[in-house]
């Protein structure tokens, strides 16, 4: 009897070993693995832009046999960073910048709402303040989106001055909200009555419709920028040009059924990212921005 429990409790202990041998060798293994940075622009927050993106960064390592970090990075800081990253995802006036100065390569553009990859910048003013027009705006105060955000400054001055209005000198006053989401606290210094008009892209309008936290009827809509690429992922230099590739067709390949097991939660990847997926996209797509930059004296080529 007691040889029986005494193999008993050897068989138990092996099985342990063995099994924390084969853990302690998919950890082994795992870390083996090459790692490659993702540099995500802080959206509207460091913990929105990680609670959106983690998750499918953690889906492309799974699908790519590779481990992938993401990175936040303040667009402001983002060309103090770019040296140390393989990966980036930012807006399309980051892009055409880090792709001049940098050489990145555009991978694939992301597809959200309305305009799918495409977004746009308005000027809009409410209903009820009588303003029908950029002429209406003379002596007015307005308030931008963030310099480097393509369709919440650039396109806005952009559209403004196509048909003969130039904020700097037609405006009583403008500004640029600080803090964190910049867009949203421009639509509601319209909606609440601080600004007689705001600049601010397309889908965040939408967005905070969908929110209930505004009502678009309200709204009148008196410039509009040309559609440009949405935000996107590109490549830097220093990646093999076959896992770039696969990193593309990994993104084009996303569905909104398909899931990762994350911190515990079985999740959407699309949906989690507040994405309806991505579209192949090639650098000439970003001339738009190029003509526009230029228009308004915008990186990456600015006249001091």
């Amino acid at each position: 009897m007691l040889k029986k429990k005494n193999r008993l409790i050897i068989l138990i202990l092996v099985s342990i070993a063995t099994l924390f041998t084969s853990s302690c060798g998919d950890n082994s293994k795992t870390e083996r693995l090459p790692l490659y940075k993702v540099g995500y622009m802080i959206c509207n927050s460091t913990a929105e832009t990680m609670h959106r993106f983690e998750p499918l960064t953690a889906w492309l390592a799974q699908r790519l046999k590779v481990r992938l970090k993401a990175v936040p990075i303040d667009t402001v800081r983002f060309s103090d960073k770019i040296n140390g990253l393989h990966f980036t995802h930012t807006n399309s006036l980051l892009y055409i910048m880090f792709h001049r100065y940098y050489g990145l390569d555009i991978l694939a553009v992301e597809k959200r709402g309305e305009l799918g990859d495409r977004s746009r910048g308005i000027v809009a003013v409410l209903k009820k303040s009588g303003i029908k027009n950029l002429a209406g705006l003379r002596g007015k105060r307005m308030v931008f989106g963030p310099m480097l955000a393509p369709t919440g400054y650039m396109s806005q001055i952009y559209a403004m001055k196509e048909q003969g209005f130039d904020p700097d000198e037609q405006l009583a006053f403008s500004t640029i909200p600080t803090g964190t989401f910049k867009h949203e606290k421009v639509i509601y210094g319209v909606y609440f009555g601080k600004f007689d008009a705001g600049a601010f892209p397309w889908y965040d309008f939408e967005l905070m419709e969908k929110q209930g936290k505004i009502n678009r009827d309200d709204f009148r809509i008196i410039a509009r920028g040309p559609l440009v690429p949405y935000c996107n992922f590109a490549v830097t230099q220093k990646v093999p040009a076959g896992l770039a590739e696969k990193f593309r067709a990994a993104l084009l390949s996303l569905r909104p059924e398909d899931t990762i097991e994350f911190k515990g939660e079985r999740l959407r990847v699309l949906e989690q990212a507040g994405l309806d997926g991505f579209s192949r996209a090639v650098d000439s797509d970003f001339d738009i921005l190029r003509k526009m930059a230029r228009a308004t004296n915008m990186p990456p080529y600015q006249d001091y």
